[in-house]
């Protein structure tokens, strides 16, 4: 059988590790040159493929592509882009084949979340619905750790790692500056329906630090919010707030709601430190700081955790060995055999039981007061930050890879209008 190429983009938000699966997809092709002819990457994912903008992974050296696995961010560029249905849409589907099938593309690797699950769902059922073989793999990708059937999603555990540790050395400072100035450190952290990273904030309570967690699970109840800032602050002089962007009061509304929604349609956040703080200085008078981690977050390459960076890199890996091996609409995920030791191995799921479904905090990882975490959360987290995986440093910064992302020589006439 004449060896095909293999469409591989990454999707939504970007992570400190989601270049550890592009390494692990690119390497694990080319060690199958039989079945797979070719790497393109679509840049700025599923948009380079429908306005055939594919990037050679041919023309990028084996010392290049390893250097993706200590890389943050996107290499080739990510986009928050969701295919519509086939009946909505028989355009966007029509152009895709005319793509895959001028450049012999029989593969379709997407990275990301859980509207990257969808559109990969949506791919895989190409081959029933206009006879066009490909086989789409999902590569799980999401900081929020909200992918279904996967144990942990890629990206987070360093995330995770990043937040606990911030959180801990911020909460360090008030301590020491919370007899004569501030009192109170508010930290807002990503999570619109699940509190995964707000969790790992809550680890510092382990090294004595008094931490209240305002989950998406759990609706915002002021007064007695309030009332657990003060008994925090009476007992220990400060308190430092580890806020998700997602909480939200019983009628829905979130705190850090900005009026605005996303490319996918969901309601821009980010906010809700401020809110939370003024909240606190106007009912107690504390002063105080906060910080909205962002971007800083889930682009720490430099404080990635180990564990996370070899699933990334495994996930990548596994995706490429199901498609070879004739699977089709499936994602490689994570499956969590011990905690301690921790042991894992890859797994696989089908789509169809993966695409918009999110995965949310178990209500026994949330404390009985509704502001801290579980032995049981502890359990779950404390595996997923273990180890580091410092990139190469040079002049003191870290030393990361920008690739030449060379194009592909379009095969088809006119341009394809968004």
């Amino acid at each position: 059988m004449t060896a095909k190429n293999a469409f591989y983009a990454q999707s939504g938000g970007v992570t400190a590790v989601i270049n550890a699966s592009a390494c692990g997809v690119i390497e694990t092709a080319r060690a199958h040159p039989d079945k797979i002819a070719n790497v393109y990457a679509g840049r700025n994912g599923i948009i380079g493929a429908l306005t055939e903008d594919l990037v050679d992974t041919a023309q990028e050296s084996a010392e290049d592509i390893a250097a993706l696995r200590h890389t943050p961010s996107g290499g080739f560029g990510s986009c928050r882009y969701k295919l519509k249905s086939l009946e909505a849409n028989k355009r966007e589907y029509d152009r895709l084949i005319e793509v895959f099938k001028a450049h012999n593309i029989g593969y379709f690797f997407y990275n990301g979340g859980g509207d990257s699950a969808d559109t990969c769902y949506k791919i895989s059922q190409l081959s029933e619905a206009t006879g066009y073989p490909i086989q789409a793999i999902h590569v799980p990708k999401t900081v929020d750790n909200d992918l279904p059937i996967t144990d942990n999603c890629p990206g987070f555990g360093s995330v995770a790692k990043y937040i606990a540790t911030s959180t801990l050395e911020a909460s360090f400072d008030v301590r020491s500056m919370c007899a004569t100035s501030t009192k109170i450190f508010v930290i807002e952290v990503m999570g619109r329906h699940a509190g995964w990273i707000a969790a790992a904030g809550a680890l510092v309570a382990d090294q004595g630090i008094p931490v209240l967690t305002l989950f998406p699970e759990v609706e915002f109840d002021q007064e007695k919010f309030l009332a657990a800032v003060k008994a925090k602050v009476q007992q220990y002089g400060f308190c430092t707030i580890c806020v998700s962007e997602g909480c939200h009061y019983p009628d829905g509304r979130f705190l850090a709601e900005q009026g605005t929604r996303d490319a996918f349609g969901h309601a821009q956040l980010g906010g809700a430190a401020p809110v939370v703080a003024n909240m606190i200085k106007e009912a107690l008078g504390y002063k105080f700081h906060w910080a909205v981690a962002d971007y800083l977050q889930r682009a720490a390459r430099h404080l990635a955790s180990k564990s996370d960076v070899e699933q990334a890199y495994a996930l990548g890996k596994a995706a490429v060995e199901l498609a070879v091996a004739g699977h089709n609409s499936v994602m490689p995920t994570v499956v969590r055999k011990s905690s301690s030791p921790y042991v894992w191995e890859i797994g696989h799921a089908p789509l169809s039981q993966v695409a918009n479904v999110e995965k949310f905090m178990p209500t026994d990882f949330i404390s009985e007061d509704g502001f801290g975490i579980t032995d049981k959360c502890r359990d779950y987290l404390y595996p997923l930050i273990q180890g580091e995986d410092y990139p190469p440093y040079e002049n003191g910064m870290p030393k990361y890879v920008t690739l030449k992302q060379i194009a592909v020589p379009r095969k088809l006439d006119g341009t394809f209008e968004l």
